[in-house]
């Protein structure tokens, strides 16, 4: 058996998503005072290699002590699009069909993109690129990814949707300004608008940003955003893809190991009531 890990490593510089906080690290108390080390950490939960939880985007589901093991970790592929990207680029479906290894239906997905590279600490560190610049998929993949019924996807960018199909095209209306000159249209016109009915009321939601927030993750379809570690040395490879947070009933999200494991087959089989995210809620 073999593990590669696809995680960032955390530290005080460690950026949060655009608006959020970073880290800050701090000793309680100390060795030579105390005799024991303690510290305390203060961080947002989108910080890092993480995974955002359904109900980060949506009502009454998916918090993190809300997924069993065998959804968690599965049979999936790291498939790299790269070669296709560049500032502001779009992932398609024939993209990913196109790639040198086969995705199957109900896996786990991890799309290469290149954007680790501008990481911070990376040879290449450019924070604005990363955050505001990067690549991701539109309306058209998601429709993809829920018709593949891909469990949940990680890509190796600041959000699991294109930076300017979120909320960044209005904190950074120069960037956008850039995007627009870019493709001859604005944003709203070049990403169009989705309509979904919400699944607890009954209403018609119509938007035109997150839909990899929003409508996907009723769905169901979660992801994980800043993937990066050692994912080069998986590209276009097919292994058990897992992902790690913490066992923690109501945190929409939190950061996570995630993990390549090569050599231990696809089958996978969450046993007892805890691997299985089975327990009693809290009333009220």
């Amino acid at each position: 058996m073999k593990i590669t890990d696809l995680t960032h490593l955390m530290n005080v510089h460690t950026p949060g998503w655009v608006g959020y906080a970073g880290n800050q690290m701090y000793y309680a108390q100390n060795l030579q005072t105390k005799m024991i080390v303690a510290q305390r950490i203060d961080s947002a939960l989108h910080v890092g290699t993480h995974i955002d939880g359904a109900m980060h985007g949506t009502d009454g589901m998916g918090d993190m002590a809300s997924y069993a093991m065998d959804f968690l970790v599965g049979p999936g592929a790291v498939v790299d699009v790269s070669a296709h990207m560049d500032d502001w680029g779009v992932i398609t479906p024939a993209m990913l069909e196109a790639a040198p290894v086969d995705i199957h239906e109900g896996d786990i997905l991890i799309i290469h993109t290149g954007w680790h590279r501008y990481w911070e600490g990376q040879p290449q560190q450019d924070l604005v690129r990363y955050f505001c610049m990067h690549p991701g998929g539109g309306v058209e993949l998601l429709e993809w990814m829920l018709k593949k019924k891909i469990k949940w996807f990680g890509i190796d960018c600041g959000s699991g949707d294109h930076s300017m199909n979120t909320s960044i095209r209005n904190m950074r209306p120069d960037l956008a300004k850039r995007f627009e000159e870019k493709v001859g249209k604005t944003c709203e016109e070049f990403f169009g608008t989705y309509e979904y009915v919400h699944n607890k009321s009954g209403r018609t939601v119509r938007e035109n940003i997150f839909p990899f927030h929003s409508w996907a993750f009723q769905e169901g379809l979660i992801h994980a955003e800043n993937v990066g570690g050692d994912i080069e040395l998986m590209l276009n490879k097919r292994c058990l893809i897992g992902a790690f947070p913490w066992r923690y009933e109501g945190l929409e999200a939190c950061p996570c190991r995630i993990l390549c494991i090569e050599n231990a087959g696809e089958s996978v089989e969450a046993v007892g009531d805890v691997a299985n995210a089975i327990f009693n809620r809290r009333a009220g």
